[in-house]
């Protein structure tokens, strides 16, 4: 037997009786390998345990299999969790990740990270960078003219941008129309900083809901917090203060509904029975709260998954020559365009429903 760190692709073909180039198209299951061959070939490897070379492969396919992630705000529960989408599917899909963090995510810094990935020889690269403030100002049409493929997380649609997003519109509706549903009219909101593109949508989501039944979304109903426990407690007190007569409350995620359950119980608001309370994640602790949690859960696993599938797809494009491109959402084909939209799903535990 020869020792398993000196086996070759060479002696596996002369094992198999085969050329070098019929056990690479086995390794790259490719199609035109008669199947008694493609199943000598196989065994020989299996008895060898024989791995290719990553570089080799590499080298011979012009690519690095090597995927660059641009990420900020990994303490906060979305970001973090769509990380670990991202390097789940890169994994399962054969890439390894390079991470950049931004901590402090300005445009400026935006080409000169993307440079930096690039001459690390990264086969594309995921901009899992939340849409904060002007920090897409960087991005044109042609996306700094790239030499491979840039696919975006949660942002706006933009022309020439591929985009995975959870619809944050639908799910701020979706939790404001089951408080309406339970009866409640005057339904409060605890938002995310509106400087995120995500907070924005979640909050006219409720507005959208509110005024489609008839109800004004007044100014007296709306609490700005900034995604922690600590500002749904005090934005909790505001709103109780500005509305006595509030019976619901929208929070734009499940860290700030704990601080705002707390207040309720401070105040000797029964939930659901007095006040009704919707958040946002579906974080795992929530079906924990006191008490349970009604909530929107966003898959962020998929998200992360979705990005890597369709950058995935972009490089394959790429290498092929395939003019043809990506189909987007409306069914029209553009290379290098589309908007992936990840639904948000109500789940309706004990703090919504009486």
């Amino acid at each position: 037997m020869i020792p398993k760190n000196r086996i070759t692709i060479k002696q596996v073909a002369r094992l198999a009786g085969v050329s070098t180039q019929t056990v690479s198209r086995v390794l790259n299951e490719r199609p035109d390998v008669a199947a008694d061959t493609r199943q000598r070939v196989q065994q020989i490897i299996a008895e060898l345990g024989y791995s290719p070379s990553a570089i080799a492969r590499s080298l011979i396919q012009g690519r690095s299999y090597t995927l660059g992630v641009v990420a900020h705000g990994l303490d906060y529960y979305g970001p973090s969790h769509t990380l670990v989408g991202i390097e789940r599917e890169a994994n399962h899909l054969g890439y390894s990740v390079l991470l950049d963090l931004l901590h402090h995510p300005e445009p400026e810094r935006a080409e000169k990270v993307l440079r930096r990935l690039l001459s690390q020889q990264v086969d594309g690269v995921i901009w899992a960078v939340p849409e904060i403030g002007n920090n897409r100002a960087w991005f044109k049409d042609t996306g700094l003219n790239l030499s491979v493929p840039l696919v975006f997380t949660n942002m706006q649609p933009r022309p020439g941008a591929a985009v995975v997003a959870v619809d944050n519109l639908e799910g701020g509706r979706i939790a404001t129309e089951h408080l309406l549903a339970q009866g409640r009219r005057r339904i409060g909101i605890i938002t995310g900083p509106l400087s995120w593109w995500e907070g924005r949508q979640r909050e006219l989501g409720w507005r959208n809901a509110l005024l489609a039944a008839g109800v004004e979304p007044l100014e007296r109903l709306k609490a700005y917090g900034n995604w922690t426990a600590t500002s749904g407690d005090a934005c909790m007190r505001q709103l109780v203060e500005q509305s006595p007569d509030l019976d619901a409350v929208f929070v734009c995620n499940d860290q700030m509904a704990l601080g705002a359950l707390r207040v309720a119980n401070e105040h000797g608001r029964r939930i659901p029975q007095d006040l009704a309370l919707v958040g946002f994640d579906d974080i795992p602790e929530a079906a924990f709260y006191v008490p349970r949690l009604t909530t929107v859960r966003q898959d962020l696993f998929e998200l992360g998954a979705r990005a890597v599938e369709t950058c995935n797809q972009l490089i394959e494009i790429q290498m092929n020559g395939d003019a043809e491109g990506l189909q987007t959402s409306d069914g029209q084909e553009k290379a290098g365009t589309e908007m992936i939209w990840i639904h948000p799903e109500l789940v309706v535990r004990n703090s919504s429903i009486v």
